[in-house]
């Protein structure tokens, strides 16, 4: 089922796979609901990628670098918030791979650049600033002119790589999960362009595995992420050699009820998840991401959601960088 995948061309960005480990403290911490006990809580840690401090997006970019590549591109040119993984991990493949890099941010110019901001400028990139999400598509379609004007060959990325062909590679990590663990109930994550939850749910599709599939959003409505999730998974179906209906029943699963008052901003319970995740197993989350889906997972289990026969695996994405924001 995933041998379409390996025709896929790819750049070695910290390939290997990434572990999976026992929470076992967090489980004991969180005492799993009113009954006590609670499930079998497992992690997979792509925030110990080593390219580029890691992250979901290392393994999005391993293709999509490698087909601007393959087009004879010269510059990568994305978008996202100032504080973007993203638009890090572009910078970071651009630099590895002797590619110009034009990064378009939302947002206000830091003075004191830190975090994913200062590794955009320690890494090279031309760093383009705008005042709104409206205004991204239409800056980085500019900037593309601007390098075609110059004798070069852009490459545009969407927001997050989120792609059929960067969904792949969650298609693909499902196939990697599969070497190392049986299928688990559930998998939580964070999911905020929706690229990442097409990959995981079409790669348990494939593999056959009854496993739920539950993103986490950072930002966007429940049904708004539902509608680009279904939207990449339609062109995921031919990517990999299927009829595009082929994802169309699938259950594509969102909870946007930690989101809080919006992107980036931190609530209660997300702090808390940040404490508890750091004091009980020394791992380290990230206030706009993984945070809020660590927030969802622990009040998943103090109220019960799941049985003791239940493993769920919370699917790091990385993003820590953002702690020193």
């Amino acid at each position: 089922m995933f041998g379409a995948l390996r025709s896929l061309p790819s750049v070695p960005l910290g390939s290997g796979p990434t572990p999976v480990e026992e929470l076992t403290r967090l489980r004991s911490v969180l005492g799993g609901g009113p009954r006590g006990g609670g499930p079998r809580l497992l992690v997979k840690r792509d925030d110990a990628i080593a390219f580029a401090f890691g992250g979901n997006k290392v393994r999005k970019m391993r293709l999509v670098a490698a087909q601007a590549r393959e087009a004879g591109a010269d510059t990568l040119i994305t978008t996202g918030g100032v504080q973007s993984n993203h638009a890090r991990v572009t910078a970071a493949a651009a630099a590895k791979l002797g590619l110009k890099c034009i990064l378009v941010a939302n947002g206000v110019a830091p003075e004191h650049p830190t975090a994913n901001a200062l590794l955009d400028r320690l890494l090279g990139a031309d760093v383009r600033y705008v005042a709104s999400r409206e205004a991204r598509a239409p800056a980085m379609d500019l900037a593309a002119d601007d390098v075609r004007r110059a004798g070069g060959r852009p490459c545009v990325i969407p927001l997050g790589a989120s792609t059929p062909l960067g969904a792949a590679a969650f298609v693909d990590a499902i196939a990697e999960l599969s070497d190392q663990i049986d299928p688990p109930d559930v998998i939580v994550h964070s999911t905020s362009s929706g690229g990442t939850q097409a990959g995981l749910v079409a790669g348990c599709t494939l593999a056959g595995w009854p496993t739920r599939v539950v993103g986490i959003s950072a930002d966007e409505s429940a049904a708004a992420l539902e509608q680009d999730i279904r939207g990449i998974l339609s062109g995921l179906g031919p990517l990999l050699g299927f009829d595009a209906n082929r994802f169309e029943r699938v259950r594509v699963e969102v909870d946007a009820a930690f989101a809080g008052p919006g992107y980036g901003i931190p609530t209660a319970a997300s702090r808390e998840a940040i404490e508890l995740a750091a004091r009980s197993e020394a791992l380290f989350l990230d206030p706009t991401y993984t945070a809020k889906a660590m927030a969802a997972l622990v009040a998943y289990v103090r109220r019960g959601a799941f049985s003791e026969k239940d493993t769920v695996l919370f699917w790091h994405t990385g993003g820590q960088v953002a702690l020193f924001a």
